[in-house]
């Protein structure tokens, strides 16, 4: 069930509506929530239910049995397990197809295999995000950070409400169970910014990244040694606004409705090319996952402590994993590698005082460069496979070819797309200050208008948020 559909429409009317309706039952909001929840995830494939069932209920009570724990023995036994536990259910729904052709690949050039058969194994929308989501709450618990969660209405809310299921943000526990102690009040609901998100995610999805996709990027990647230099540059600057604009609609539309609800999700985006460096763009694109990169992952192998090389390699590692978390393919994993080798000699420069000061013209220079180094890792993240992107890159040396996609309507929604990372950081809050002047009724009537005048300009049938691969 995406978003941007007539199916979610009416499912959200109905949710909405009944949930405000248990206001004063809160458990009974909770589980009706929680309940609808599953319905939202089960449409897909029922199945899946069961698997996010498994994934919450094992959580649930090791995080429980954990905080039970008096010996820090024990307790580091069990969160080995919990750590194992979350990983296996990962690696095996989304890296168990790949391991097995890549080692059979790599045997049948030995002459060892032939023609093996690989089992395939279906790959569970959003499981990247709530595998990750319960591996954060149980380190949490063990940590001390998180009281272990005592009521199961609440934990099955947390791991299971709809809008951040299957795409994010990656909400911890720390961010939700606080707001679920209290009864949700719908005169505190921020409608205003709630509708301004849902509003620009939908603009963002069915008018910028649905045509941006259709009518320049596909094309070009499905064939790129067939186009010539201008159509590459404009193909990869196309597929950069593209994933921008297609992954933050999702977190855009996933926050307001949230919001609706009476529940606050963190921030996902903050106009990551304008970032004037790899750590800052980091700071501020996919922020739920480089979040969580950077505090279940880097600061665990040793973060910037044990020395400088130490430092190299952990930042090296934390996006070669960060890859590889994107997609069970080596195109992935050359992606994350571009990354955390680009962090660490940023890191390295840095150090020495090589480099341009990040003010003036200085960091005009380096956000423009940045921008670019972001768009030369897209390639690798937008190809079906590493020879496709190396293919991609070749081509650029058609200078001689015909440029072929080069159009007003493409060219227009590059600078939509770009004009967008560079608007006040605060204009969202500036919206929401002018929209409280206006009565919600009309608030609630513009959406409704500006969604008719959306889908009326959006195609018949709407391709998949990007991220719902991951």
């Amino acid at each position: 069930m995406l978003f941007p559909t007539i199916e979610f429409a009416i499912f959200f009317i109905v949710v909405f509506t009944a949930s405000w309706a248990l206001k004063g039952a809160p458990v009974w909001r909770k589980a009706f929530l929680a309940l609808a929840s599953y319905f939202f995830y089960g449409y897909w494939n029922w199945r899946y239910v069961i698997l996010l069932l498994e994934c919450t209920a094992v959580n649930y009570v090791l995080a429980l049995w954990l905080e039970g724990l008096v010996t820090q023995r024990s307790r580091k036994m069990l969160i080995t397990g919990a750590v194992i536990f979350n990983l296996a259910l990962l690696c095996y729904f989304k890296y168990w197809g790949f391991f097995l052709s890549s080692a059979t690949e790599m045997l049948q050039a030995m002459g060892f295999a032939r023609d093996a058969k690989i089992m395939e194994v279906l790959l569970p929308a959003g499981i990247s995000f709530f595998t990750f989501q319960g591996l954060s709450y149980v380190v949490d618990v063990y940590r001390g950070k998180h009281r272990a969660i005592r009521s199961p209405v609440d934990m099955l809310f947390f791991k299971a409400f709809f809008p951040q299921l299957v795409a994010g943000p990656i909400v911890r526990a720390s961010e939700l169970i606080p707001q679920l102690a209290r009864d949700a009040d719908p005169n505190e609901i921020r409608a205003t910014r709630a509708f301004l998100l849902i509003g620009l995610g939908l603009f963002k999805k069915i008018i910028v990244a649905h045509y941006l996709a259709v009518d320049l990027v596909n094309p070009i990647f499905e064939s790129p040694s067939t186009y010539g230099t201008v159509d590459l540059i404009l193909g990869v600057y196309g597929y950069a606004v593209q994933i921008y604009c297609d992954f933050s609609a999702y977190s855009d539309m996933a926050i307001g409705t949230a919001l609706l609800f009476g529940y606050e999700f963190p921030k996902n985006f903050d106009q990551p090319y304008r970032a004037s460096s790899l750590r800052d763009f980091w700071h501020r694109w996919h922020i739920s996952l480089s979040t969580w990169l950077r505090d279940y992952l880097y600061i665990p192998l040793g973060g910037s402590r044990n020395g400088k090389l130490k430092n190299y390699r952990n930042l090296f590692l934390t996006m070669l994993l960060g890859g590889l978390w994107h997609g069970a393919a080596w195109n992935f994993l050359v992606w994350g590698s571009l990354h955390g080798g680009g962090l660490a000699l940023e890191k390295y420069l840095g150090e020495r005082g090589i480099g341009l000061k990040d003010k003036g013209f200085g960091k005009l220079v380096r956000t423009v460069l940045v921008f670019h180094v972001v768009c030369l890792t897209w390639i690798f993240f937008a190809a079906e496979t590493n020879g496709i992107a190396f293919e991609f890159l070749r081509a650029f040396g058609n200078t001689s070819t015909e440029t072929r996609m080069v159009t007003a309507p493409s060219l227009l929604l590059l600078a939509i797309g770009m004009a967008g990372q560079f608007v006040p950081g605060d204009m969202l809050d500036r919206l929401e200050e002018q929209g409280l002047r206006v009565p919600l009724v009309a608030q609630a009537a513009a959406l409704g208008l500006f969604v008719v005048a959306i889908g009326s300009m959006g195609p018949g049938a709407l391709a998949p948020f990007i991220y719902f691969r991951f």
